[in-house]
């Protein structure tokens, strides 16, 4: 039985989850890319988060909107009014014209049938009231069970299990100098459900001493078919991509 959160490989295959959505198409972070990464047979998505200055959870990658608006603005120090005011998808082509910075709440809403990987952001000193409101907004939409919560920043972690502790949560990290210590300490101290490694830092050894220790492997951000091949066969819980397309045929195809 699936527990609250977990990703589990469905068909004997990871979940293909739209990184940002289907990215490489579709503006990263908004309904068309996550719409289209369902389309294209994803299980569900990656999506970042920020809260800001009029307290909304916002869905957006960078800390500011230049390189998706091409007008840098604040995510923390702008109101949801300023930030609605952006086109965040006529930059990437001009059929997405008109496309908005979207809520978390409204994202889960619109999309219920979707896994979510809800990615908590900070900029230097993190925003702890960020983890209560994702924690507030899982609970008020009754999307809980379907999602996971990650970040790379173990105190946002931390305040997310304060405040939901039965809500999964995943820990990120990059393949920087000692990312192994790091690792080991915070998945140690956090006990997150699993770790979310760039697909570099899987080998088979490392994937094997995470799953003795109990931790389900995301990976990111798997964009090729020899990839997506290799992980699948090693057996990890998800694949993050940026073209869930092309991802889930070289599942498919190596499943059949």
């Amino acid at each position: 039985m699936r527990r609250q959160g977990q990703l589990l490989g469905v068909e004997g295959r990871p979940l293909v989850l739209g990184h940002r959505g289907a990215s490489a198409e579709a503006p990263e972070n908004t309904m068309a890319a996550f719409e289209l990464a369902l389309e294209q047979g994803a299980d569900g998505f990656e999506l970042d988060v920020w809260r800001c200055a009029s307290g909304e959870v916002v869905v957006h990658h960078d800390a500011d909107t230049r390189r998706t608006a091409g007008e840098a603005m604040s995510l923390t120090g702008s109101s949801l009014l300023a930030l609605r005011q952006l086109d965040v998808g006529v930059l990437k082509s001009e059929r997405f014209r008109g496309q908005r910075i979207p809520l978390l709440e409204e994202v889960l809403e619109a999309l219920p049938e979707a896994f979510v990987n809800v990615e908590m952001k900070s900029n230097g000193l993190p925003d702890l009231r960020l983890a209560g409101e994702v924690a507030r907004l899982l609970e008020r939409t009754g999307a809980s069970a379907r999602c996971l919560v990650s970040s790379f920043d173990p105190l946002l972690l931390a305040a997310l299990r304060f405040k939901a502790p039965d809500v999964a949560t995943g820990y990120l990290f990059e393949a920087r100098p000692n990312w192994w210590a790091r690792e080991a300490i915070s998945t140690r101290l956090l006990r997150p459900r699993a770790v979310h490694p760039p697909f570099e830092l899987v080998t088979p050894a490392r994937f094997e001493r995470w799953r003795r220790r109990g931790l389900e492997v995301n990976v990111w951000t798997v964009d090729t078919w020899e990839e997506a091949e290799r992980l699948g066969r090693l057996g990890v819980a998800s694949l993050i991509t940026n073209r869930p397309a092309a991802v889930k045929a070289a599942l498919n195809a190596s499943t059949s």
